[in-house]
């Protein structure tokens, strides 16, 4: 099956440096003051969750709470996106990028996720666990998430409500994303995976931020819808971050998983916000960047409504 062939191998796994530079070529992306780099997601400023469904099919349908959040799709339907993805895929340029979802090594997801555009392989790359160099070759992975912006959907022929669409197979272990450019689809679908995944295993997964104190005891939850503060009150300096979004709780404790941190920036001063800018410091749409050699291929920011800036971080556990 193509999504877990051989893709895109002259462009797997760029570095940062390099997918900004093919980011600046290709206009998906331009530079700030800061020397950030800021990319528009076009029409959709954030997720689309009526767009999204969920393959009926044996080894998942039993397991899903049926409602208009979750919405089924049939695999026929599914099938013939993901053919048409194939096929954009074999005629234009792509990119991969191999990462890892879950800092516990116990529940470790390995995602690969193949991305139309340059800036949506960084957002992987800087969102997700980075794998050392060992642990990319012979790399396979559980799950394959496919973001292809330009294929869009025929509603009466492929049964979504719109050119938009985020398709979840669990039973295959892809996801296909089509018609919109928000690259938060493919962080919240690996989210999905996770939810669907890691009961089954005995870990609970939270929307959540999470922080310790420094000698890693003492362990506190925030819990809240997207800026309603969890990223701010975790980042108090004075204990550990675990991480700022996503969390699994197992019998040995709290852990992230991701690699990264996704803050809203959208009317955030340092003088309103001093614990989440003293060091990576928003304004108007970029992530100042600091103390660091190649600060220019190290920060990613997307410009909506929301506004969010991406910076990569090592995760604990």
């Amino acid at each position: 099956m193509a999504a877990k062939s051989e893709i895109a191998v002259e462009r797997r796994n760029l570095s940062p440096a390099a997918l900004y530079e093919h980011a600046i070529r290709r206009s998906e992306a331009a530079i700030v003051s800061t020397g950030a780099l800021t990319a528009e997601t076009g029409k959709h400023t954030g997720r689309s969750p009526q767009d999204k469904f969920f393959v009926k099919e044996p080894t998942s349908q039993d397991a899903i709470w049926w409602h208009p959040g979750n919405q089924p799709i049939a695999s026929a339907k599914f099938d013939q996106l993901l053919a048409r993805m194939e096929e954009f895929v074999a005629a234009h340029d792509v990119y991969t990028q191999d990462v890892f979802a879950c800092a516990d090594p116990r529940y470790r997801l390995r995602v690969r996720v193949i991305s139309e555009l340059a800036w949506h392989s960084l957002f992987a790359r800087n969102l997700f666990i980075r794998p050392t160099a060992d642990e990319l070759m012979n790399f396979e992975p559980d799950f394959t998430v496919i973001s292809l912006p330009s294929v869009k959907a025929d509603p009466h022929r492929d049964g979504t409500h719109s050119e938009t669409f985020i398709l979840v197979n669990l039973g295959r272990g892809i996801v296909i994303i089509g018609g919109t450019g928000y690259a938060g689809e493919i962080k919240k679908s690996i989210f999905t995976a996770l939810n669907y995944l890691l009961p089954a295993q005995g870990v609970f997964p939270m929307h959540c931020s999470a922080n310790t104190e420094k000698d890693g005891s003492d362990v506190a939850l925030f819990f809240g819808l997207s800026g309603t503060g969890k990223t701010t009150l975790s980042a108090e300096p004075s204990r550990r971050l675990i991480g700022d979004d996503e969390h699994g709780w197992s019998d040995r404790g709290v852990f992230n998983f991701e690699g990264g941190c996704y803050a809203k920036t959208i009317r955030i001063h340092k003088e309103s916000e001093p614990r989440s800018t003293p060091r990576p410091r928003a304004s108007a749409r970029s992530w100042r960047t600091s103390s660091t050699t190649h600060a220019r291929a190290c920060r990613t920011t997307t410009r909506t409504r929301k506004r969010r800036t991406l910076a990569p971080r090592t995760p604990s556990t």
